[in-house]
Order: structure tokens, then C-alpha cells, then sequence
């Protein structure tokens, strides 16, 4: 069994209620201090008027990060952002953002829509509710998202329309960015905040992609409790298995903290020499774009624990990892904004909030000010229903231990090992041309990229139809929508094939004038690394 760092670090010795770390911090470091977990269970009383004022901090925090790093959304793929390289801040970057791209803003966007089935049904909403407000909404989505709402679309419902089989996407960042929500209205109760994220969460990931979610607000709800970065880090950690990936990368990434506790980039470098390899995401695997979790969640940590409860230079350092540079911001600004609460965010990262506060999110009725009050009612509601009690103005709050979520493991026994590159411009099936196309392959499972195309930009909306062929037996017959809404991610894909070689055919079975069905690639399992 693995022994959690925590554990090890008590062996050492105790020193006035801290464990040092200490013969390895290397010349001239400080050694760190490791806080001890609190003594379960804990009550603590909050006023409803400072719990309002951590909830807007959360929500505004969320609002500043993920628009500080809008500008290098994964521009930085596998690289940081140097020091020398500036990012823009002054009071026009929310307002230019929420007049000219909202799209940024859909880690907020999205948070809202569970925001709302909540407002409406009650916090018990199923995961059903909360998934037809999603699938049905306006907003364009991508990744697990996309997958997800195409499944729910074509009668997969959560769990399975998030399951890894349903959904090539299952591990990566999509559900991480949307968890606010379930943390801002659970404070201090990292474990009911863990049951929303159960129902919300498996509408589009599973494993590491929903264990993401599951960190993030479960560092909300301690947000509540303490402004001790490190002890909200390494304890909302327990909410995840020691078995799966997910928890092993933050614990390196804190380990590593505690090593190098003064030089960030080196812990970033160690990250990524052992946690950047994607085999989930088919636009990801052999390239440097990742939005894998855990990776990006490595992101925030870093930006928390280096941040030193700062929250320029929090948001500052989670943006310079790169890859979803909005996003990780987002999340350690969030967090950090709960800690400290809207009034002590510092007057120079909240210029310009004032203008958009009251203006509705794109594709919602809501605004930041309208966020606020609902997370508060929520959180009173959550409070009261978990052992908390209300008096006047102040709440007591119950504390329990964090509890591990189930263990759950995408992809198990699957290692990416090819690439079959179509080219530039991949390979067409067209009325007039070729209507079928077959190919051949060495492993368990493979994902066949692509897209249905009309081409002609007027041309209406269908769905095209493509019955997919493994070793001569009809594996299924892919429905594959021209719209954008609600497009298939990926052409057709099967995992758990038994290990040898297979013969894959695809053919269009309802050819129109003005369509076509791009083929871009195919990636390629094996049952071990090739390696």
C-alpha cells in the first residue's frame, strides 16, 4: 500500500504542531513546514455576512484568473510563459472579454448552468436535470463536454454518457473547470461537495477527469476553513484514491514542493518529465497540446503553493505552466479568492470587476452578482442539512474527515502506440467519390478522428450516417450531425479488443450532394507501451 507523504513526513518528528521537512531543501533553502490535518470533527462558525464575502471572492477570483490568462490559452504547449514575457492587466480586460469573446468564460458559463438546475429543483436535482440543461444549452462545447452532450443528445445519460468508453475524452480537464460550483456552496464539507461532483461529474468524465472536479472543490470547501495553502492542498487530496494517477501526480507535485520550496519552474520541470505524456485525449496523444487533468490540475498547485497566499503572483505562476493557461488561473484564483474573501482581493487585480458584475454571462441569465446570491443560499441550504446550524447571522458548520471517492481508472491496459497519419488533408468520402475506406491494425482499440463536413457553408443541417465494420461484423452505424452543436468528436472508436490484428471498414450509407466525411487520422492501442 502506498504510503501517503503526509505519513512519511510524521515519521521525521513533530515540532511545534508542524512537521519539518528538513536535509532536503538543499544550500540556502528554508526548510518547509508540512501543517498536520485538523482533528476531526471540527466546528466552526462563520457569519453569513464574511460567508458571502468568500463566495464572492471565489466567483470573482474565477472571473480574474481565467481572464489574466485568456490571452496564452495554449499557446504555451509544453512550455512555460517567461518572466520576460508580459501579460496585459488594467480595468478594460473583463469588459473587452465579456463584449468581444465570452466564449472565455466558459468555465463560469458552464459552472452556472448546474448553478441554475439547482436554484430550480433543489440541491438533490438529479444528474439527469443537470444533464438536459447542459446538452441543450446554447454554448458551443469541445472535448468530454462536446462527447458528453452528443451522447446525451443520441440517449446515453450519466453515467455512461461521461464513461470512457462512451467518451475518448473521459480524462481530460472538462469537468475540473466547471466544479467551482460544488465547493462554493459545500464550506468546509469536502465530502458533500464530493457527492454533488458524483452526480455532475460523470455527466462528461470519469477517472482522472472527474477526480479534477473533485480536488478543486473539495479545495473550495476547506477555502472556507483555513487560509493555510498547504494544509487545503494536501487535504483535499485525500478526497482522492492513493491508487489512481490523479492522486499521484498532486502528491509529486507537493512533494516536490517541499524539495524546491523557493524555485517553481523546477517543480513545473519535474511535472513534466513525468506526468505530460496524454493517452486519452485522441487531439492530444503524441502532440504537445494536453488538457489532461491531472497535469493542468498540477497547475494549479503549483500556483497555490508557490503563490504564497499572493494572489497576483498565484495567478501569475498557474498561468506561466502553459497549456489551458485560462483555465488553471481560473481554478488557483478561485480558490485563493475564497481564502481571502471578495473585500481582500487586492484593489489592483479587481479593477474593472465593477463593470461587468452586473452583466449577464453569455448564453445565461445570470450574472456575477446573481452567482453570489445563489451560491449563498445554497451554502446556507448545505449547511443546515449537514450537521451545520443557523442563528441569526451566524452558521456553525460540521467538519468531517475527507473521504476517499471511489477508485475509477479510463483507459486501464491501454497505452497509445500509433499515429495513422491520413495527411494535411486527410481522406474524403464524397457522393461522386469513394464511399468507403478500410484499414488494418495491430493492437486493442483504436479512435478514427474526423468529422461530417458540408461544403458549402448554407448548406442545412443533417446527419450523416456511417456504418463502421470491425473484422467483417457491424460494430455500430455512427450517427454523425453536419451542426456544430451537436457534432460527434470523433468518427467512430472501440477499446477492449482482444491484442492482435484487426480490419476496420467505414462506409457512408446516406451520400448527399454538398456533404462529405472527412477522415484526419486514427490513434492506435496497444496493451503495453511501445517502449
Amino acid at each position: 500500500m502506498k504510503t501517503h507523504l503526509i505519513d512519511l513526513l510524521k515519521i521525521s518528528g513533530f515540532c511545534a504542531g508542524l512537521i519539518m521537512l528538513s536535509n532536503c531543501t538543499g544550500p540556502g533553502r528554508k526548510p518547509a513546514a508540512v501543517p498536520e490535518s485538523p482533528a476531526y470533527p471540527v466546528e466552526f462558525s462563520i457569519s453569513k455576512s464574511d460567508l458571502m464575502d468568500k463566495i464572492m471572492g471565489g466567483w470573482a477570483g474565477q472571473t480574474i484568473g481565467c481572464t489574466y490568462g485568456g490571452p496564452t490559452e495554449f499557446r504555451f504547449r509544453g512550455s512555460m510563459i517567461q518572466d520576460y514575457t508580459p501579460i496585459a492587466w488594467d480595468d478594460t480586460r473583463m469588459d473587452w472579454y465579456y463584449q468581444n469573446a465570452p466564449g472565455l468564460y466558459d468555465d463560469i458559463y458552464m459552472d452556472l448552468t448546474f448553478v441554475e438546475v439547482i436554484d430550480k429543483e433543489g440541491i438533490d436535482a438529479p444528474a439527469s436535470s443537470h444533464a438536459d440543461a447542459f446538452a441543450n444549452a446554447e454554448y458551443s462545447l469541445w472535448h468530454a463536454n462536446q462527447s458528453a452532450r452528443y451522447n446525451i443528445l443520441q440517449g446515453i445519460q450519466p453515467p455512461a454518457s461521461g464513461h470512457w468508453e462512451n467518451n475518448p475524452h473521459a480524462d481530460d480537464i472538462d469537468f475540473q473547470i466547471e466544479a467551482d460550483f460544488a465547493g462554493l456552496m459545500s464550506p468546509g464539507m469536502v465530502n458533500p461537495a464530493a457527492e454533488v461532483c458524483d452526480r455532475v461529474g460523470h455527466i462528461m468524465n470519469y477517472g482522472d477527469g472527474w477526480y479534477g472536479g473533485v480536488y478543486v472543490a473539495a479545495m473550495y470547501a476547506l477555502a472556507f476553513y483555513t487560509d493555510d495553502i498547504k494544509l487545503i492542498v494536501s487535504e483535499a487530496l485525500k478526497t482522492i484514491p492513493e491508487e489512481s494517477d490523479f492522486y499521484r501526480c498532486i502528491d509529486d507535485v507537493i512533494r516536490w514542493y517541499y524539495l524546491y520550496p523557493e524555485d517553481w519552474k523546477r517543480t513545473w520541470f519535474e511535472t513534466e518529465k513525468k506526468w505530460s505524456s496524454d493517452i486519452g485525449c485522441p487531439n492530444g496523444v503524441f502532440k504537445d497540446f494536453n488538457i489532461d487533468a491531472k497535469i493542468n490540475a498540477a497547475y494549479i498547485v503549483i500556483g497555490l503553493l508557490y503563490g504564497e497566499g499572493d494572489f497576483g503572483k498565484t495567478v501569475d505562476i498557474s498561468t506561466r505552466c502553459g497549456q489551458d493557461s485560462d483555465c488553471n488561473p481560473a481554478s488557483s484564483g478561485g480558490i485563493l479568492g475564497t481564502v481571502m474573501g471578495y473585500s481582500n482581493i487586492p484593489a489592483y487585480w479587481k479593477q474593472g470587476i465593477e463593470k461587468v458584475e452586473d452583466m449577464d454571462f453569455k448564453y445565461t441569465t445570470i450574472s456575477l452578482k446573481d452567482a453570489y446570491e445563489m451560491s449563498h443560499r445554497h451554502a446556507v441550504e448545505m449547511i443546515k442539512r449537514n450537521g451545520g446550524k443557523e442563528a441569526g447571522d451566524m452558521l456553525t458548520i460540521l467538519m468531517e474527515a475527507p473521504e476517499p471517492v471511489r477508485l475509477e481508472k479510463a483507459f486501464e491496459g491501454h497505452f497509445p502506440i500509433q499515429r495513422m497519419d491520413f495527411g494535411w488533408e486527410g481522406k474524403k468520402l464524397e457522393k461522386d467519390g469513394d464511399l468507403e475506406y478500410g484499414f488494418d491494425f495491430e493492437g486493442i482499440g483504436f479512435v478514427m478522428l474526423g468529422r461530417a463536413q458540408k461544403l458549402q457553408p448554407d448548406n442545412r443541417d443533417i446527419n450523416l450516417l456511417l456504418d463502421v465494420f470491425i473484422d467483417g461484423e457491424l460494430h455500430e452505424q455512427a450517427v454523425l450531425p453536419t451542426s456544430y452543436q451537436s457534432r460527434r468528436n470523433e468518427l467512430t472508436w472501440k477499446y477492449n479488443l482482444e491484442d492482435g490484428t484487426h480490419n476496420v471498414r467505414v462506409e457512408w450509407k446516406n451520400p448527399e450532394d454538398g456533404y462529405g466525411i472527412i477522415m484526419a487520422d486514427v490513434l492506435v492501442y496497444g496493451p503495453q507501451p511501445s517502449l
